[in-house]
């Protein structure tokens, strides 16, 4: 379960160690005597588009953080059917810990209602917030602003890069008038214009560099899971997704914070406010750049079923900016060492990553993989690997076909029925591959692509690699090499070599695993699914050779 701290003016609850397993809120007949209305911690993003948005540089580059914002999936954190689907498969799975289930869900998907939620005595709720935009009330209104301006900004430094940080262990501080609450920022504020924001929204701009630092970001991106048995006790625990440790144990640590990559800064001085604001240097863009353009186009496609507020302009420009950032900044592929000898072709392809993390990283619906074709002279193909189906099925893979099965790491590669992909696989206690999260102890396989500076020996069994990749010594940090030996023969060349790297962020087993589920929400996620599977994949990196 994902804990929020919230400074009180009893003092600070300190969140227990990851190794016990927290207790949920109460449900609303045990609760303790609260106040009945805890005084409001948080506004709505709309609150503060009126002065952040209308932001542009002087090149002419439109920078304004609200609208920017509201086409991510930091603002569409609640809307996300995938997530909701997923929410519900595990409520399904695991009847007796729905309450736990639902806080530890919302405290990083629902971060403000959930705050509120506690601080009211409540049970945190998720599917009572929903559908986003129908219901009014003022929780639901926090519910489905998702991680929002209100929530990022008060979020304070306590226990930042501590396991306590880590599964939504944020902390923000509820103590104080509810008219006079700091945010923080990186710059410094005058009085000025202190006193005009304050008289605007009640919040007092703050000056703290903390709002920098990678560790912000981990306190919602590190994420551990408790494995469940038939009777709700705990089986177990697995790091869900744990970018910001895979980002500690590599170069990048020294190099790139986490904003630098997904907030890159604007090159020339620019204002942060439309209302008396000042040029800054180092302004910070709010596109939080990621990988999931596939749930962008969800979401735009499905937009008035899912509540969406995002322009479809927006979302749309949102989803081509994804795909050209991992297409520029993610990953690299070429081909080494080609020759042809007694009408058997030879090969190597290296894929490169060019992130501060594994590549994927973070849910571990995503995956990579090697998409190799060959054709002859006169075009036709004689070898293909890694080909991906309308339905969003990678051929050859034995994962995709059979759910009781894994693709293995592969060295080398020579029949089209084998495919090197890049992935987690979880396990449940009894070995067996699973994507329920809270059936998970462990990983039967993670080789996805490794960080420069990235020490696989050494590595945390968190982050560590598992499967066959852990011995290839052609698997390393920075990326990974396979032979391809092709029989071409009688086939004429010259032959043409074509590879690329794909990627989707919600892989088909993902997907399909849910169909069983008989509920609303993994019904319509599962029809969003097979409606687009044909656009679930994007390419990363390409490289062709000719060889005679």
């Amino acid at each position: 379960m994902r804990r929020l701290l919230i400074a009180t003016s009893f003092g600070w609850l300190l969140s227990l160690a990851l190794v016990s397993r927290p207790v949920a809120a109460p449900p609303p007949q045990a609760a303790p005597a609260q106040p009945a209305h805890a005084a409001p911690i948080f506004d709505t993003s709309h609150n503060c588009v009126a002065c952040h948005n209308g932001l542009t540089t002087a090149s002419g580059e439109d920078i304004s953080f609200g609208t920017a914002w509201r086409a991510t999936m930091m603002a569409n954190s609640a809307r996300d059917p995938y997530w909701q689907a997923s929410v519900r498969r595990e409520a399904i799975d695991h009847p007796s810990a729905v309450h736990e289930i639902e806080d530890e869900c919302s405290v990083c998907h629902m971060p403000m209602a959930r705050t509120m939620a506690v601080a009211n005595g409540r049970a945190p709720q998720i599917f009572a917030h929903l559908p986003v935009g129908v219901q009014t009330s003022p929780e639901a209104r926090l519910a489905a602003d998702g991680v929002s301006c209100a929530l990022c900004h008060q979020m304070t430094a306590d226990g930042f890069g501590t396991p306590g940080s880590f599964t939504g262990g944020y902390v923000v501080n509820a103590a104080g008038p509810a008219t006079a609450r700091p945010v923080f920022g990186p710059f410094p504020v005058d009085v000025g214009r202190t006193r005009l924001m304050h008289s605007a929204t009640g919040f007092v701009p703050t000056e703290a560099a903390h709002i920098r630092q990678s560790e912000m970001c981990a306190t919602c991106h590190t994420l551990y899971t408790k494995a469940l048995g038939p009777d709700g006790k705990v089986v177990g625990e697995l790091p869900e997704q744990v970018p910001y440790l895979e980002w500690r144990h590599s170069a990048f640590r020294a190099e790139r914070s986490c904003q630098s990559c997904h907030m890159p800064m604007v090159m020339e001085p620019t204002r942060v406010s439309s209302v008396l604001g000042d040029p800054r240097e180092g302004v910070a863009r709010h596109d939080f750049r990621g990988g999931n353009f596939f749930m962008l186009r969800m979401l735009n496609r499905y937009r008035v079923e899912l509540g969406v507020e995002a322009l479809p302009q927006e979302l749309d420009a949102a989803a081509r900016a994804t795909i050209d950032h991992l297409a520029r900044e993610s990953a690299t592929v070429s081909i080494d060492r080609a020759a042809l000898a007694g009408g058997r072709l030879t090969f190597d392809v290296v894929a490169g990553n060019l992130t501060g993390h594994k590549l994927p990283t973070a849910y571990p619906s995503r995956r990579a993989w090697l998409h190799v074709t060959v054709r002859n002279r006169a075009g036709t193909t004689v070898f293909e690997s890694g080909a991906i189906t309308p339905e969003g099925l990678i051929r050859g893979n034995d994962n995709d076909e059979d759910a009781a099965k894994v693709e293995p790491h592969h060295r080398e590669i020579g029949s089209a029925s084998a495919v090197q992909i890049f992935e987690s696989v979880m396990g449940d206690p009894a070995g067996a591959p699973t994507t329920g999260l809270l059936k998970a102890t462990r990983y039967l396989k993670d080789n996805r692509l490794l960080p420069r500076g990235f020490d696989k020996a050494t590595a945390h069994k968190d982050i560590a690699v598992y499967g066959d990749a852990r011995e290839d010594t052609d698997f390393s940090d920075g990326g990974d090499r396979v032979r391809y030996a092709v029989e071409v023969a009688p086939a004429s060349g010259p032959f043409r070599v074509e590879v690329e790297l794909c990627y989707q962020p919600i892989g088909f087993r993902w997907a399909e695993n849910l169909s069983t589920y008989d509920a609303p929400e993994t019904r319509r996620f599962t029809t969003y699914y097979r409606s687009m599977s044909a656009a679930s994949m994007a390419v990363l990196a390409r490289s062709q050779t000719t060889v005679r």
